[in-house]
């Protein structure tokens, strides 16, 4: 239609399917669009016209200026849009407009198209150089953006950045890892799926494959990205294609159906409703343009009336095809005659559907841009009244300029363009569902808004349905998450979402899923059995409460009840003769000191505190030592007694009893001084040992100092050692009742405890230590009271006949 203002149009109103072949040594044949007519295009192409008639007729845009149209049909192929682009920017010859009062008719000002990004990116380089504008309404190709490369180009519909950002999110929304990814092997899927690789990379997306496809290739081609899907692992694939190439896909996957797998579209097919046809992609989801309502226009593409039929061979192909029948012609015997009074809205056919009309609200929003942006070059608004010149001289470059300052809105719907020449991006999020008469709906579930904040940006509205009609969302992920208490370890060779699940070594946790490392607790913490969370570890020491220390601490009780009971008796018995023959103020005072060894055991059950690790080793050292004096004692009174019977010898008066308790208090005080220096330069304190058990907290006391210990202990030693070495002595002397018997058996008991009680001591781990240091105490301790007391009980209370001077003094008696 001629206009003072031509505004063109390219459609892919045909499939061409036929792939010319050029010898280059004749000329080639003209191209012919001879594929199927597609009802979709067709009514983009309609909707252009519409929306042309639209202002034509407002009293607010471009009064008084008529806007023409030139349509073309691209035959969805690049040769025929760069031919088609030829015609349109050649306008008429300048010769012909010379005149001050002619109209700039037949010259074009703007360029509406075309839906794929490849032949777009072919228009644009032909006729970016004029600086004629280019409006698509369909092609998404990020690379379109580039204004370095595409000056004039410019969209309604959003670029494939913000989609493909969109679709990576939308997978890392319901927590898929393992996808596979199918591309149209065209600029808008190469483009758009490297731009989808990349955000996904960044969201922690894995891909098990990557495959393209393109309706020009052989069948073998599309079987073997079917048969790719079919082995495939990941259930989720990410189909950025153009319809008629996922159509050849699903129509050889239809034939072998795979097992169920999520299909995540892009707006390019989503929201296509040929698709809905494939009832096993059911559950499919993605996002699409905006649904919209457009005034008008579905009465517009049913008034197809015989004359407007007729006069256009367009929509008498469209018509033929949809009856099947012929148009005011002779038909063959297999068809019929129509006349074009069929009923046209009866007819299912994308044409004819305008439920959900989106890709056609971009086609009208571009024709408006243009509108605007000549209303602007070429109208004066004055007092809120339009005024235009039809004969203004306008050219191309200034339609361009003004585009990219349009900003206004249309049925509610905001457009304007940025510095790239895109629009706000806003998509519904659709879902394939199937409805109660068991046929396959586009429901939107939501929306995606990119200007809101990040995190944002997801509204759902609704409850989604999967594949195979499910409720649950699906599971696809290489490798099942890692619970807490493992760590992740990449499988050698695969991509980074596939990796096994290694529990934490020992006392190391990990408290979040798929942690990738494991980390160890504190010091005084332990894991736990399942090693996610730790725990105060237990503190170990020799109790009262436990059945080991419950035993010691009897034992302990016992021997001092004994060593009591013992010493009664000899208060009791203490002018009989065997009493007095052994000296009863040493009895009584290793008496004593044995009950104060076999109590000091006590100091060691129980937990530790500084003040008892001091206490327990000092009290044990001194009250030993006491002991050892004690025993010494009678030992060396046993030999001087003797050694006074014989003629001459006056050595009792030099070891009397004076002499006898200087000599305990002496060794004592040796004893006392070593523990003395051994508190003041590094006395036992209290110690968590982390090291012996990894597990449990040792609470034992340190020694401060080595030396000091073993120089206590090393001092008893040394006595002990002198002791038995004098009992030994004097064990052969002539008595019915010789002491230095009695004393060598509990020596020799008292040094095979303590010899034996150093390895075990320096083996011991834990609270065992102090449990062999309480059984050397007392061991030790009852072989002394035992041996030295036990048989002069036995005659007092046993045999007090033999308790008399008479007897204890007989020589020849056994």
């Amino acid at each position: 239609m001629d206009g003072d203002y031509v505004i063109g149009g390219v459609f892919a109103i045909h499939h061409y399917k036929q792939t010319p072949v050029h010898n280059y040594t004749v000329m080639p044949e003209p191209l012919t669009c001879t594929g199927s007519i597609d009802s979709r295009e067709l009514r983009f192409s309609r909707a252009m016209v519409f929306a042309i008639e639209e202002i034509n007729n407002s009293t607010e845009l471009l009064p008084g200026i008529r806007l023409g149209y030139q349509i073309h049909d691209s035959c969805t192929t690049v040769p025929v849009a760069i031919h088609v682009t030829f015609q349109l920017s050649n306008g008429l010859d300048p010769v012909f407009n010379t005149g001050d009062n002619c109209s700039q008719a037949g010259k074009v000002m703007a360029i509406v198209g075309e839906s794929e990004s490849t032949i777009s990116i072919s228009m644009s380089r032909v006729i970016g150089p004029f600086n004629i504008p280019q409006v698509s309404y369909f092609a998404t190709c990020a690379c379109l953006s580039d204004k370095q490369q595409y000056p004039s180009f410019f969209r309604t519909i959003p670029s494939d950045q913000f989609q493909t950002e969109a679709l990576a999110k939308l997978i890392k929304h319901f927590g898929w890892t393992w996808i596979g990814a199918v591309r149209s092997d065209s600029d808008y899927g190469n483009n758009g799926m490297a731009s989808f690789l990349d955000a996904a990379q960044k969201e922690g997306i894995c891909v098990e494959y990557s495959e393209s496809l393109h309706r020009t290739h052989p069948r073998s081609r599309i079987q073997r990205v079917a048969d790719v899907i079919r082995r495939s692992t990941a259930v989720v694939i990410v189909a950025f294609t153009a319809s008629a190439e996922l159509t050849l896909l699903l129509g050889e996957l239809s034939l072998k159906p795979s097992p169920p797998r999520q299909w995540i579209g892009s707006e390019s097919w989503v929201t296509n409703r040929d698709m809905l046809k494939f009832n096993f992609c059911a559950g499919a989801i993605g996002f699409g343009i905006q649904k919209s309502v457009i005034p008008g226009l579905r009465e517009y593409l049913l008034d197809l009336s015989a004359t407007k039929l007729s006069a256009s061979p367009v929509l008498t192909e469209f018509w033929e095809d949809a009856f099947n029948c012929r148009l005011g012609k002779s038909a063959a015997e297999d068809e019929t005659v129509c006349d074009g009074t069929e009923d046209i809205q009866t007819l299912q056919s994308p044409y004819t559907d305008t439920s959900q009309l989106r890709a056609t609200n971009m086609v009208y929003k571009a024709v408006y841009a243009i509108a605007h942006a000549i209303h602007n070059a070429a109208c004066e608004d004055a007092n809120s009244t339009a005024h235009c010149d039809k004969f203004t001289r306008m050219e191309s470059k200034q339609v361009l300029n003004q585009l990219k300052k349009v900003n206004f809105s249309k049925n509610g719907y905001d457009v304007s363009f940025d510095a790239n020449g895109d629009p706000v991006a806003t998509y519904e999020l659709v879902n394939w569902q199937q409805s109660e008469s068991g046929s396959i709906e586009m429901v939107t579930v939501g929306l995606y808004d990119a200007s809101l904040p990040v995190g944002q940006e997801f509204h759902i509205n609704r409850n989604l349905t999967w594949m195979d009609g499910g409720t649950h969302v699906p599971v696809s992920v290489c490798s099942d998450s890692c619970p807490p208490g493992t760590r992740k370890v990449l499988q050698k060779g695969k991509p980074i979402c596939c990796y096994d699940c290694i529990p934490c070594p020992e006392g190391e946790i990990s408290n979040t899923t798929d942690s990738p490392d494991c980390f160890p607790c504190p010091k005084e913490f332990w894991p736990n059995e399942e090693r996610y969370s730790c725990f105060p570890k237990p503190v170990e020491f020799l109790s009262f409460d436990e059945v080991l220390g419950i035993i010691l601490a009897a034992f302990s009780v016992g021997g001092a009840c004994l060593a009591i009971l013992t010493a009664a008796v000899f208060f009791r018995h203490r002018t009989s003769p065997i009493v007095r023959a052994n000296n009863s103020e040493l009895s009584f005072l290793l008496l004593f000191s044995l009950t104060l060894c076999f109590l000091c055991s006590l100091t060691f059950i129980g937990a530790p505190s500084d003040w008892s690790c001091k206490l327990r080793h000092t009290a044990f050292g001194i009250t030993f030592v006491l002991c050892i004096s004690c025993v010494l004692g009678k030992t060396i009174v046993v030999l001087m007694a003797f050694k006074a019977t014989l003629p001459g010898s006056n050595v009792m008066k030099w070891f009397g009893p004076l002499q006898q308790r200087m000599t305990v208090i002496s060794f004592t005080f040796i004893q006392v001084l070593i523990c003395t220096i051994w508190l003041c330069l590094s006395p036992p304190f209290r110690l968590e040992n982390l090291t012996i058990y990894k597990e449990r907290i040792i609470l034992e006391c340190a020694l401060g100092s080595a030396i000091g210990f073993w120089a206590v202990l090393g001092y008893i030693g040394l006595l002990a050692l002198f002791c038995l070495v004098l009992a030994v002595l004097a064990r052969k002397l002539p008595d019915n009742f010789n002491e230095a018997k009695l004393i060598t058996f509990s020596m020799l008991i008292f040094c095979a405890v303590w010899i034996t009680f150093i390895p075990a001591y320096v083996s011991s781990p834990g609270k065992f230590t102090v449990a062999v240091e309480i059984f050397a105490i007392l061991a030790s301790s009852f072989g002394l009271i035992l041996c030295i007391f036990a048989p002069k009980c036995y005659i007092i209370l046993l045999k007090p006949e033999k308790n008399t001077k008479k007897h204890l003094m007989n020589k020849n008696e056994s």
